[in-house]
């Protein structure tokens, strides 16, 4: 029921009709499908290649199944370090590469041609990838920065991605999540113990099909306020952060603010949740070990536009 409705959504967002539910897991949440995937696609020896900064949880997922963690970080635009990538999978033949489309902070959506590059490379080096796509309901359709599903690509048939219908309609509590394989993955998605699809809740299973199915001009009017966010952030940032970077990519309502110029230390979040009663998001639990999260820090800016104002003009006064 989930698998086909997420496959009726797909084919109408993204004109993407491969999403065959026969090649699918129901799963309890996202991050449960990743934990799952990763242990279909290697050894607990294989590592695990991620791009900092990036979701938190996606390093306890590859601490839970017990593999080896290799860190490449995004360049410094926010967007994956092609030549970096090429280097570690050649160093690293069989490796499981995770990554989030829309990514997670920054908010940038992948192109087809970041997308097939990635492909390519882990087709060269047998790197199997998992690609996070939660956010993808809220990435745009069209133009520029239209999401491109990971499976859509050539050369994608041994990789998984995982979807939900939970951040775009606020259903995180409603537990469910679909994990979706390419063409050759049929015989490890049947090798899954039942008991994994046992997770989801049935309660949200329909709560979510009838957001997939029912929500689509809802979720086109939450895209339409994000954008208008997103602009209001940007000129904000610009009038009460000036020395801040920032990083708000269309594909989601995260952004990545880079606090150094304002010599708060490495944890600029909780300095600012003291002075200016403002909670942010931690960068150092997005940065790993690469040390990309220091002296940054994540806003979500999916908040009435008042909101956002009383929050920039408080973060202006205490950094004035």
């Amino acid at each position: 029921m989930y698998a086909e409705a997420l496959a009726d959504f797909a084919a109408d967002r993204w004109g993407w009709t491969g999403l065959d539910p026969a090649r699918t897991l129901a799963v309890a949440d996202v991050m449960v499908g990743i934990e799952e995937v990763l242990r279909l696609t290697g050894a607990a020896d294989v590592p695990v290649i991620v791009n900092p900064p990036v979701y938190q949880p996606f390093f306890d997922a590859v601490g839970h199944v017990g593999r080896p963690l290799v860190e490449v970080p995004l360049g410094d635009d926010g967007r994956l370090d092609l030549g970096a990538l090429a280097a570690t999978f050649a160093q690293r033949p069989g490796a499981t590469y995770l990554m989030c489309s829309p990514h997670n902070p920054t908010a940038v959506v992948h192109t087809a041609e970041e997308l097939g590059t990635v492909a390519r490379l882990a087709h060269e080096h047998r790197v199997r990838v998992v690609v996070d796509e939660i956010h993808a309901p809220l990435a745009p359709t069209s133009g520029r920065d239209v999401f491109v599903p990971y499976l859509s690509v050539d050369g994608t048939d041994d990789a998984y991605a995982v979807l939900s219908a939970s951040k775009a309609f606020n259903l995180a509590g409603a537990k469910a999540a679909v994990v979706a394989g390419g063409a050759a993955t049929a015989d490890e998605i049947a090798s899954v113990p039942e008991i994994v699809s046992h997770g989801p809740s049935h309660l949200g299973t329909l709560a979510h099909v009838a957001a997939l199915t029912d929500g689509r001009p809802w979720l086109d009017a939450l895209r339409a306020d994000v954008a208008e966010n997103r602009a209001l952030l940007g000129d904000l940032a610009a009038e009460h952060l000036p020395r801040a970077g920032l990083l708000a990519g269309p594909g989601t309502y995260t952004a990545w603010l880079d606090l150094r110029a304002y010599d708060l230390g490495d944890d600029p979040a909780a300095t600012l949740l003291a002075s200016a009663r403002v909670a942010l998001a931690p960068g150092l639990a997005f940065g790993g070990s690469s040390g990309v999260g220091d002296g940054r820090a994540r806003l979500t800016y999916a908040t009435p536009p008042d909101v956002l104002r009383e929050a920039l003009a408080r973060l202006g006064a205490v950094l004035d």
